[in-house]
């Protein structure tokens, strides 16, 4: 894998990050052949490591979790909201 990248997102409510954890944590899992993505926490940070065989993948794959992780974000704002 020659593309890397790290990207720690600090999530405020404890709930909201175990929620977000099962949530993802099953299509790290599925990684395709070209890129393989894992997904943890530490402390209230959210770390997500991906890792691809090129710069194309790496974005893609960037570009799928990060929307996976703001839409569950939002369901679960409006969720505590209710």
């Amino acid at each position: 894998m020659n593309a890397k990248a790290t990207i720690s997102i600090n999530i405020s409510s404890d709930k909201h990050l175990s929620s977000l954890l099962n949530a993802l944590k099953p299509e790290t899992k599925k990684s395709g052949n070209r890129s393989k993505v894992n997904i943890d926490k530490n402390g209230s940070l959210i770390i997500l490591n991906v890792e691809a065989n090129d710069t194309v993948a790496l974005r893609a794959a960037l570009n799928t979790y990060l929307r996976w992780i703001g839409s569950v974000i939002g369901v679960l704002d409006v969720i505590s909201n209710k």
